[in-house]
């Protein structure tokens, strides 16, 4: 069964003036509840993440500073959030559905978080609206409690995983693929393992044939035995903040790519959402709905 992290925090702990266009958290599920690409039974509702699961990627005295919100003017203007107990705890329950789902993945092929893809944060600060990494801690997770001796990180946000690039740095088991907008944030680029930087206006062409070429050799060269897929949707010609120039139709090619090769290698893979910024809602949630729609078709 498709098991989907979500739960009423994603939303209502953010502060006003960041509920657009978070506002997909919310719609999202409805949607595709209303039509019957799943049902209740398919979500969870994480529980708060443990503070030792924490602390094997972040380091202490940042969790320390963020937890009890004495972060400096500097980081938390980095962040983008005001500090507040609030969005913290909503960090620590996205960070728990990331790693249920990557459970859920190990036992079923594929699980999914609504919210993560927090890739800007690093081991000992948060930016771009990333407190926490939910992918590195899920990563760390499957190393250190589950016997998985080698991951992949597909991350294909339109913006660099910089945060996820720098935890991953020195750890030969995880390998780090990011292909995103060159010129776009963040400004000053982490090395990740493999990094495709496109142009502005990247087509849906010129998109889907280096992703062609590039990820079954890395499967093929790296023989991971999980992934974990960052499905950000601000490719979307349509984003404020993304500067490529993806249809809907190419964002959809782009998910079933990624699943198909993980499904066809018997890989479990974790999907963590990402960003997307159209200017119309709609958009966004139709491009995120698309990615459960195929999980739930190529899986299930």
């Amino acid at each position: 069964m498709l098991k989907i992290a979500w739960s009423p925090v994603f939303v209502h702990s953010l502060p006003e003036g960041h509920r657009f266009p978070m506002a997909k958290y919310e719609l999202l599920p409805e949607q595709l509840l209303y039509e019957g690409t799943i049902t209740h039974d398919n979500l969870f509702a994480p529980e708060p993440l443990p503070e030792p699961f924490i602390l094997d990627t972040h380091e202490a005295d940042y969790w320390y500073r963020l937890s009890h919100q004495l972060l400096t003017p500097s980081e938390v203007r980095r962040t983008g959030f005001p500090q507040s107990k609030e969005l913290v705890h909503r960090e620590v329950v996205i960070m728990n559905g990331t790693v249920q789902a990557a459970l859920y993945a190990q036992q079923f092929g594929i699980g999914m978080n609504v919210a993560g893809g927090t890739h800007h944060a690093f081991t000992n600060r948060g930016e771009g609206f990333c407190l926490l990494n939910d992918i590195a801690i899920a990563a760390n997770h499957l190393l250190k409690y589950k016997g998985v001796k080698k991951i992949l990180v597909v991350d294909l946000d339109v913006h660099q995983g910089d945060g996820t690039a720098q935890i991953f740095k020195n750890e030969p088991r995880v390998f780090t693929f990011s292909m995103h907008g060159g010129n776009n944030y963040p400004h000053r680029k982490e090395h990740s393992d493999l990094d495709i930087p496109l142009a502005d206006g990247t087509d849906d062409n010129t998109y889907l044939s280096l992703l062609r070429n590039t990820l079954p050799r890395l499967l093929q060269e790296q023989e991971p035995e999980f992934v974990f897929y960052q499905s950000g949707v601000d490719v979307l010609y349509s984003d404020k903040l993304g500067k490529l120039g993806m249809s809907l139709q190419g964002c959809k090619e782009r998910d079933r790519l990624v699943l198909e090769l993980c499904r066809k290698n018997s890989l479990p893979v974790a999907v963590s959402m990402g960003g997307g910024y159209s200017k119309q809602l709609a958009h966004i949630v139709e491009a995120h709905a698309n990615t459960f729609r195929l999980a739930q078709q190529l899986f299930f």
